[in-house]
């Protein structure tokens, strides 16, 4: 089966970091896309059921990106799938099966919910994006000249969303070729510390930056500090605790598998990074 010419992909999360290159990425394959988010064009607002209507209205697919909490995601695909969606592709992430603690209930929900409602689907589990240090999360730091965070010496195949996004498309629009009902972790092409990492970008965009490594508690008061709420704190720790354990460390090859070509290097994304000055003072 291959999504229908005439009927759009509904991409939830369109102004995020993958859903809005995702919507470029339809585009540029000639996809009709119906962006959805509280701010765009067609409003989604997870918290809004009646916004649910008019954006699954004569969708084909939908790329699933979820809420932190579980609660509304099983009724959403329910009521997509009455309302003729036939694909999912879900967004989820990296080694939350084997997280210690409360985890990222939303993610784990969207995964539940589209292997027992959708007729055809695909799940995504990206390693950490590279565009975090450019973007937010981990950005202000960056300027700031200090990345302070608890992840030993446990490597990081950090993805660039571009491949997600490029990945997703593929999943969204291709004629059935065996990807129903699997799941594709996409990484980067080699594993860095987070020390290697802030290495990289300070040599490319010419910034002083160092990478501090942090106490699980310690990293926890700082949180704390900043306003983050314990649920935040506990989700976070148990992130870094499986990071730390070096659950997604080793590089993987889901990108090659659904796309054909190697992942973008993450030296090669910093460079493109600085050149469009990403870390401009």
């Amino acid at each position: 089966m291959t999504t229908s010419p005439d009927r759009p992909v509904l991409v939830l999360g369109a102004t995020g970091k993958t859903g809005r290159r995702l919507v470029t990425a339809l585009r540029a394959a000639g996809a009709p896309v119906r962006p959805a988010s509280r701010s765009s064009a067609t409003r989604f607002d997870w918290d809004d059921e009646a916004t649910w209507p008019a954006a699954l209205a004569g969708a084909s697919a939908v790329y699933l990106v979820v809420p932190e909490v579980a609660e509304p995601v099983h009724r959403f695909v329910r009521q997509a799938v009455d309302a003729g969606v036939r694909r999912f592709v879900a967004l989820s992430g990296r080694g939350i099966e084997r997280l210690d603690g409360p985890g990222f209930p939303g993610m784990a929900a969207g995964e539940e919910a589209v292997r027992e409602h959708a007729p055809e689907w695909t799940v995504i589990r990206p390693n950490n994006f590279a565009q975090n240090f450019s973007e937010d999360v981990w950005h202000a730091p960056v300027l700031a000249g200090r990345l302070a965070l608890p992840i030993g010496a446990a490597p990081e195949p950090f993805v660039d969303v571009r491949d997600i996004a490029d990945v997703a498309a593929a999943l969204l629009t291709a004629d059935d070729a065996g990807h129903h009902g699997r799941t594709y972790e996409l990484s980067g092409p080699r594993g860095l510390t987070f020390g290697e990492a802030v290495e990289v970008i300070a040599r490319v965009s010419g910034r002083s930056v160092a990478y501090e490594e942090l106490t699980p508690g310690a990293y926890r008061d700082e949180l704390r500090a900043v306003g983050a709420s314990e649920g935040e704190v506990a989700a976070l720790d148990a992130m870094f605790a499986g990071m730390r354990a070096g659950n997604v460390a080793e590089p993987t090859d889901g990108v090659r598998r659904v796309l054909g070509r190697e992942p973008v290097a993450f030296e090669t994304w910093a460079a493109e990074a600085a050149a469009s000055g990403a870390w401009a003072a």
